[in-house]
C-alpha cells in the first residue's frame, strides 16, 4: 500500500484565532500569530485498487487575495486538483473508490471526474446541496463497529476504515489505513494546522460543538496509543 499527496495549493496560512478560537473565541488568541498550510488530498494505491480520500476544489476555483486582516488563506495554486492527480501518473478511469470526508466544495470538487468510482460518504451527508446529482454515492452506516476507541466504523478493503467523526459536519468522517505497522489518519478539517492538534485546540468552523470536542478527544486519544501520522487536508505536514 501507497499513500500518496495529490497536492494543488502551497504557501497558505491560518491565523491562530481561526485555528484555535472555536471553544475559547478567536478573541482569545493572537492574530498576528499565523501558522503554514497547504492545500492537499490524498490517494492509496493498494496494487489492485486506486482509492482517492476527498477530490479537491472545483477547477477553476480562483485563489483568495489575502491581507493583514485575513483569518485564514488556503495558498497559490500550484495546479488544479485534476492536474495534481495526473501528475502522480494515474487517470481517473482507475479510480476504483472514493472516500469523502465531508460535504464542503474544497473536498467534494471534482467527484463528478472519476466515472468507475463508487463514492462513500457518512449517509448523514447524503442529502447535501454538493452531493446532488450524483448516481455513484454509497451511503455508510457504519455497520463494522468500534474500531479501538471510535464507536463506529466501516470497513472499505482490509486495512481502510471510513470512521464516523462528526463535529466539523454533522456527517464528517476520518479514514484510518494501516500499513507496515502503522497508522495512517487521513482526515479533511478535524485541524487546520498541526499546531491546533498538539494544543488541543478545535477552529471556528463547526456544525456541532459538542461533536467536534468528542472526536478531537478520540482523535488524541487514539494517536497517544498508536503509531499515527496525520495528514489532513489543510495540515503542512513536516517531514
Amino acid at each position: 500500500m501507497e499513500i500518496k499527496a495529490v497536492k494543488f495549493r502551497k504557501d497558505g496560512f491560518y491565523g491562530q484565532p481561526f485555528a484555535f478560537g472555536g471553544e475559547d473565541g478567536p478573541d482569545k488568541f493572537d492574530r498576528n500569530v499565523r501558522y503554514r498550510g497547504s492545500l492537499q488530498n490524498y490517494l492509496i494505491d493498494t496494487g489492485d485498487e486506486v482509492i482517492l480520500v476527498d477530490t479537491g476544489l472545483p477547477a477553476g476555483t480562483p485563489e483568495e487575495v489575502p491581507d493583514e486582516n485575513s483569518p485564514a488563506y488556503t495558498g497559490k495554486d500550484i495546479c488544479s486538483y485534476m492536474e495534481a492527480f495526473a501528475a502522480l501518473g494515474y487517470k481517473p478511469e482507475q479510480v476504483t473508490k472514493i472516500l469523502l470526508t465531508h460535504r464542503h466544495s474544497d473536498h467534494s470538487g471534482e467527484l463528478r471526474s472519476f466515472p468507475n468510482a463508487k463514492v462513500y460518504v457518512n449517509a448523514d451527508e447524503i442529502s447535501a446541496d454538493e452531493l446532488q446529482g450524483l448516481a455513484n454515492l454509497v451511503p455508510v452506516t457504519f455497520t463494522d463497529g468500534a474500531y479501538y476507541n471510535f464507536p463506529e466504523s466501516q470497513i472499505i478493503i482490509p486495512g481502510v476504515r471510513l470512521i464516523k467523526a462528526k463535529g466539523h459536519t454533522k456527517g464528517n468522517s476520518i479514514i484510518i489505513a494501516e500499513n507496515d505497522g502503522l497508522f495512517y489518519m487521513l482526515h479533511g478539517d478535524i485541524t487546520y494546522v498541526d499546531e491546533a492538534l498538539y494544543a488541543d485546540k478545535l477552529s471556528v468552523v463547526f456544525d456541532d460543538l459538542a461533536a467536534a470536542r468528542e472526536t478531537q478527544d478520540r482523535i488524541r486519544e487514539f494517536i497517544r496509543n498508536h503509531p499515527t501520522q496525520t495528514a489532513g487536508q489543510y495540515i503542512y505536514l513536516r517531514t
